[in-house]
């Protein structure tokens, strides 16, 4: 027998009750038998022919089956499964306990399952799917003396599966809710075979469970100098590992010397990309492609991330090959290299091609950014009524998706500095969805570009009434009141409210630093804004920091953020307005 458990098999109809042509309750689902059962990843383990009790069918007996099958019918499991108990401690028929086990399973009754499950495996010890569902059963039931006798017992006499057992043993106790208990369960049951990397890979799973990482990465280091060649160990050593850099390095080593080993090879790439190493990742997502055997196609997916690193790296030429290669081979999300072909060719200019492709992106995932990107591609050719009249086309074609569609013909207008009719187009899609929270937000936005503080409360204050967490709203309203520096102790309430919200955003760390500095806490404001500063260089932030540095005599520094804010944002009306106060 192999771990993990195995869900059960659907149950074959005993003779007797086929032979009546009384239907049988369907076996208990995947979900259900789920909840005390472990998925099985490996192959049923060898069959067993079962040893059947010599029980005469008497009428009673017939009767009683009858009466169990017919509760179960009617989702009167615990008659059902009474009856069945009742009927399987007097056969001592398997086929019968088991019957007991799966309603039991199905009503979710562990308690009685467990018992109906030790009846089936004492009446058919050599059974590999009775072991396995008692075994699962006890670690639902919290039953951790009597579990360990158990698994210590099978690994003991299963030699030939011994590792792959010891490797999966954690999945056995994925309900249990007692954690140390399962702890000291699992170094119980593996300590005679320490000699084993499994009993060390499994040690490691249950002590990252209980977060002390230094047990964990030292007994997968163990589990790796045992068995070097072991890709999941070193997988898990790379997850293990907090020090991000060494455990791309010691999984870079891992790869390199196991070429074959391609889970790791792509885990290594994909650590790489999430560390911002886009040259390093690019080049072993292209050692990925390498070798592909003759007349077969490389991995599309593969493919797709080096053209994607490449647009990071900037270039265009290597990646745009690589997508119009991914269109011509068929790739199955083709629609997202339409989009990313028709932004390459709108960055170049080459506004004809760049329709072209935007128009390929049909229904789905991708088909809203394509038609605003295509919208936006005209705008920028100074074609804005164009622009305007796809997106109204696309409106009329796709009502579903209205509200991001007006969001974005309302940018292009901002983009070319006509506030003015961004929010009329807004203002008049609020008069037929009054309650549109995007709608109710951005046209809050122009309110307060336009100076109408009365209407952007109106609408912040609707769509708090609407979704009291929109930690935006809040904020919106907040830094507003902050700005013109008034009703200085509601704006904080208001930040605040945000802040516990979403307590880690720039934006909102940046309203709580302006309205501590309106209020005279220049102190409290420069903590917030430095961290709101670090978390996202933008340039609003830096005027602000900056404002709050040179008040507090700390000219050098806010110059040194101005400027580095002016260098990479030159156009910011907000940052220029603010350097001109101080550097006139």
């Amino acid at each position: 027998m192999k771990f993990p458990i195995s869900p059960l098999p659907a149950l074959l109809v005993l003779p007797w009750l086929a032979a009546c042509g009384l239907p049988v309750r369907e076996a208990p689902s995947v979900e259900d038998r789920q909840a005390v059962a472990v998925a099985a990843e490996t192959p049923p383990a060898e069959s067993v022919v079962p040893v059947l009790p010599d029980v005469a069918l008497t009428p009673g007996l017939l009767h009683r089956f009858l009466l169990a099958e017919i509760a179960g019918q009617r989702g009167l499991t615990g008659e059902s499964v009474a009856l069945y108990l009742e009927l399987a401690r007097e056969t001592r028929d398997p086929r019968i306990a088991r019957r007991a086990t799966e309603i039991a399973l199905h009503g979710r009754r562990p308690a009685e399952a467990l018992a109906a499950a030790r009846l089936w495996l004492e009446a058919e010890p050599g059974s590999p799917a009775a072991r396995q569902t008692f075994i699962s059963l006890l670690a639902a039931n919290d039953r951790y003396d009597e579990l360990g006798a158990v698994i210590a017992a099978l690994l003991a006499v299963e030699p030939r599966h011994l590792g792959q057992n010891l490797a999966h043993l954690n999945r056995l106790f994925a309900r249990a809710r007692d954690r140390q208990a399962v702890r000291r369960l699992v170094e119980q049951v593996t300590e005679p075979y320490l000699h084993q990397a499994e009993a060390h890979y499994a040690r490691a799973l249950v002590a990252h469970e209980m977060r002390d990482m230094p047990a964990a990465l030292a007994s997968i280091r163990r589990a790796l100098e045992l068995r070097p060649n072991w890709e999941t160990a070193a997988l898990a050593r790379a997850q293990l590992t907090e020090d991000r850099a060494l455990a791309i390095e010691e999984l870079g080593r891992f790869a390199a010397d196991h070429p074959h080993a391609r889970e790791a090879r792509l885990a290594h790439a994909r650590l790489l990309t999430a560390e911002k190493r886009y040259a390093e990742a690019r080049a072993a997502f292209r050692r990925l492609l390498e070798p592909v055997a003759p007349g077969e196609p490389p991995d599309g997916d593969i493919v797709f991330a080096v053209a994607v690193l490449s647009l990071q790296l900037e270039d265009r030429v290597e990646a745009e090959r690589l997508f119009k290669q991914l269109v011509a081979s068929g790739y199955a999300d083709v629609d997202k290299v339409r989009l990313h072909l028709g932004q390459i060719a709108a960055e170049g200019r080459r506004w004809d091609e760049a329709q072209h492709w935007f128009g390929k992106v049909g229904p789905g995932e991708h088909f809203l950014a394509a038609r605003l990107q295509a919208a936006a591609a005209y705008a920028r050719q100074g074609e804005m009524e164009r622009a305007r009249a796809l997106l109204a086309a696309t409106r009329a074609a796709e009502p579903r998706l209205a509200p991001q569609l007006l969001l974005g013909e309302a940018q292009l207008l901002r983009e070319q500095n006509r506030t003015v009719d961004a929010h009329a187009l807004l203002a008049e899609a609020l008069k037929v969805q009054p309650d549109q929270p995007e709608l109710l937000y951005e046209t809050a936005l122009l309110a307060e570009k336009l100076g109408r503080l009365d209407e952007l409360e109106r609408h912040l204050r609707r769509l708090i009434a609407l979704q009291p967490d929109h930690a935006h709203a809040h904020n919106a309203l907040g830094y507003s009141l902050a700005d013109r520096n008034i009703r200085l102790d509601e704006a904080r309430a208001l930040i605040a409210r945000a802040l516990e919200l979403a307590p880690n955003d720039p934006f909102i760390l940046d309203s709580e630093g302006w309205v501590l500095y309106r209020l005279g806490d220049k102190q409290g404001a420069l903590v917030h804004l430095q961290r709101a500063y670090a978390l996202r260089p933008d340039p609003e932030i830096a005027a602000h920091l900056g404002e709050v540095l040179w008040m507090l005599d700390r000219h050098d520094e806010a110059r040194a953020v101005w400027e580095k804010a002016r260098r990479e944002h030159p156009a910011n009306d907000v940052l220029a307005e603010t350097v001109k106060r101080f550097l006139p």
